[in-house]
C-alpha cells in the first residue's frame, strides 16, 4: 500500500534509502551506487526536511505495517520531479518500484503536471533502461553529479546525470 510519508517515519526511510543505495547491504538489490559513491545518501534529519516541504510528497510503500519502498515527488514548473526511487534490496522485484511509479503518474495528474522528471546517474545503465521500459525517455540533457555535502556521499569517479522525462 502506497501511503504518505510523516515525520515518524523518517529514521526508518533513512535506514532504507541508504540500504538500497551504498554499502554492503545495497549488493542485494540492483540498484547499489556502492561502487561509484562513498558515504551516506541521507540522513534522518535530511528525511524530516524533505516531509517539511509543502512543494514535496515523500511516498512511502508499506507490506504488513514494513515500509518497504519510497519516492520523493516535489511539484517543479508544471513539472512533477521524481527522486530517491527506493526498493528495500530484498524486496527488489517484487513490483514495488512500478506501484511506486503508478502512484507517481496518479499525483502528477492529481497536481496538473505534464510530465515527471528525474535525473539519473548515467553510468547506472540498467537503471535507465529499466525507467525507459516505463516510459519515460532519455531527454538528451546531461547535468553535473554535485553533492553540496559530502555527508550525502564522496564520488569515486567523475559522474554526471541523465535527465529522463515521462509526459502525463
Amino acid at each position: 500500500m502506497v501511503l504518505p510519508s510523516d515525520s515518524k517515519d523518517a529514521r526508518i526511510l533513512s535506514t532504507l534509502i541508504n540500504s538500497a543505495y551504498r554499502g554492503d547491504s545495497s549488493r542485494k538489490g540492483w540498484t547499489t551506487e556502492a561502487d561509484l559513491l562513498d558515504g551516506t545518501r541521507t540522513d534522518t534529519r535530511a528525511i524530516e526536511e524533505i516531509i517539511r516541504r509543502p512543494d514535496t510528497l515523500l511516498l512511502k510503500y508499506e507490506e504488513n505495517g514494513t515500509i518497504r519502498g519510497c519516492v520523493e515527488l516535489r511539484h517543479q514548473n508544471n513539472k512533477l520531479y521524481l527522486g530517491t526511487l527506493t526498493v528495500e534490496p530484498g524486496w527488489q522485484g517484487k513490483g514495488i518500484g512500478k506501484e511506486l511509479l503508478k502512484a507517481a503518474e496518479r499525483e502528477a495528474l492529481r497536481q496538473k503536471c505534464q510530465s515527471i522528471f528525474m535525473t539519473v546517474i548515467s553510468v547506472r545503465h540498467e537503471l535507465i533502461a529499466w525507467y525507459i521500459r516505463h516510459g519515460y525517455k532519455d531527454t538528451g540533457t546531461r547535468k553535473p553529479f554535485e553533492i553540496p555535502d559530502s555527508r550525502w556521499g564522496i564520488p569515486k569517479t567523475k559522474l554526471e546525470f541523465v535527465v529522463l522525462e515521462k509526459t502525463i
